[in-house]
């Protein structure tokens, strides 16, 4: 047969062929799972997912601090805490995973401490033991927390001069304040009056398996993975939990901030309102109205400063969970010359949210997007481990997880609506914009509703 393109495969005489309709969606099944607690405190959620014989592996645990200077030995100790023991040294621990297809590394966020990896199944065990072994007994050496200190000072100082990082942290301080959960970066010179003590003072303290987190997904049996981590983290104890950070306050509605960063020719927008977390009953109607506004490339905050108005190459709006509640933040980098339309296009998008609400179509063209990501995200084995453990910290389980799309499937066009005009309102957002004041505060004003510098 002559070969033929794909645009005659897809026609006909009489023109296009027509797409089949879309099939009810599949609804996962349960995989074998156990959930369970150790006498240690750690909290162990091993499930069965034997795709490929390998196993994905995150650890949580919670990191609080309320001293200024904690975000700076907090982030060095997660650069510094796989890079040696009194057993082996970071060569040898490279050396030792590299031999059961594994890998480990460590970061840190103003809540939490974590780990992630994988390894294959067969040396799972000798995960652990590296894992165990840097839990219960990390060196930080001198020299290699100095280098890691020098590093990280020179990556944050470049980082600062980032927009993004800087619009980041003027949005944190207009939401939050001076609570800890703003300083999501330390400041370089914290990080450079910091010393080893200090980073072994902090994992001694803080490094404790009480209301941790360790999750395992793999080609695993749940039960021996279980008595498995059971034995290779016996020695990783304490007798106090482990701290988070303290509720944040409730997001108060404000007029948005004009931050000044001089010679800028692109303004960072950001925006953000309270919302709710996912345990709470609006949240499925709320995860749409997300996706009309701005969640996904066909919203129509995205249709209307992108593809309309060519503001921005890109805009986006999305929920940030924290242990003690939600967010909204909308987000869109702009030209300067354009940075007052676009907000103004933005606000008139919130207010058509709330007077135009989503209908039939539009619902469910994100209701089979939302089930879809879902679907896609759990197919894989790192996909289910990082929802898992985000999950636990938020107080919610496996059985969450699987049940969420059929909350999806059955929420109804007025409940989004509902969603649509409450949590999108113009009047309950704040948020800043990052650009030129000189260039920017005259038709920002000419706007209302901003605070100029």
């Amino acid at each position: 047969m002559p070969h033929r393109t794909a645009e005659q495969i897809g026609s006909t005489e009489l023109g296009p062929r027509p797409l089949p309709p879309l099939g009810p969606p599949r609804t996962p099944s349960a995989p074998s799972a156990v959930d369970t607690v150790l006498d240690t405190g750690l909290r162990v959620i091993a499930v069965r997912r034997p795709a490929v014989p390998m196993v994905e592996l995150r650890l949580r645990i919670p990191f609080g601090g309320t001293h200024r200077t904690h975000p700076a030995r907090a982030e060095l100790l997660g650069a510094t805490l796989l890079q040696g023991t009194p057993r082996r040294d970071r060569f040898t621990i490279d050396k030792v995973l590299a031999a059961v297809g594994g890998e480990l590394s460590a970061v840190v966020d103003p809540e939490h401490l974590s780990v992630s990896g994988s390894a294959l199944a067969s040396g799972l065990d000798i995960a652990l033991d590296v894992l165990g072994d840097a839990l219960r007994a990390a060196s930080y050496a001198s020299p290699e927390v100095i280098r890691e200190r020098d590093r990280l000072v020179e990556r944050l100082t470049l980082s600062r001069s980032r927009p993004q990082v800087i619009a980041r942290e003027a949005l944190q301080r207009r939401r939050y304040g001076n609570h800890p959960f703003a300083r999501e970066w330390p400041e370089p010179d914290d990080v450079a009056a910091v010393t080893p003590a200090a980073v072994r003072a902090l994992h001694r303290r803080s490094v404790v398996p009480r209301r941790a987190v360790l999750v395992l997904v793999g080609d695993i049996v749940p039960d021996r993975a279980v008595e498995l981590v059971a034995s290779m983290l016996a020695g990783w104890q304490s007798d106090h939990p482990a701290v988070g950070l303290a509720p944040l306050p409730p997001l108060t509605p404000a007029d948005v901030l004009l931050v000044h960063r001089d010679g800028a020719v692109q303004s960072q927008l950001r925006l953000s309102a309270q919302a709710v977390p996912r345990d709470d009953e609006r949240y499925p109607a709320l995860q749409l109205a997300n996706l009309v506004f701005g969640g996904y490339f066909s919203s129509r905050w995205v249709e209307n400063i992108r593809e309309d108005k060519g503001y921005t190459y890109s805009a986006h709006s999305g929920l940030e969970f924290t242990s003690s509640g939600a967010t909204l933040v909308a987000e869109a980098d702009t030209a300067s010359e354009v940075t007052a339309a676009a907000l103004l296009e933005t606000r008139y998008e919130l207010g058509r949210m709330t007077v135009v609400p989503p209908g039939e179509a539009e619902v469910d063209s994100v209701r089979h997007y939302a089930i879809g990501s879902l679907t896609i995200n759990l197919a894989s084995q790192r996909g289910l481990a990082g929802q898992l453990v985000t999950l636990a910290g938020l107080g919610l389980d496996l059985d969450w997880l699987l049940t969420h799309p059929s909350r999806l499937r059955v929420v109804t066009a007025a409940e989004v609506a509902e969603a649509a005009a409450h949590f999108f309102a113009p009047s309950r957002f704040t948020g800043v914009v990052v650009g030129d004041a000189k260039r920017l505060s005259d038709p920002l004003a000419g706007l209302g509703g901003v605070e100029l510098p």
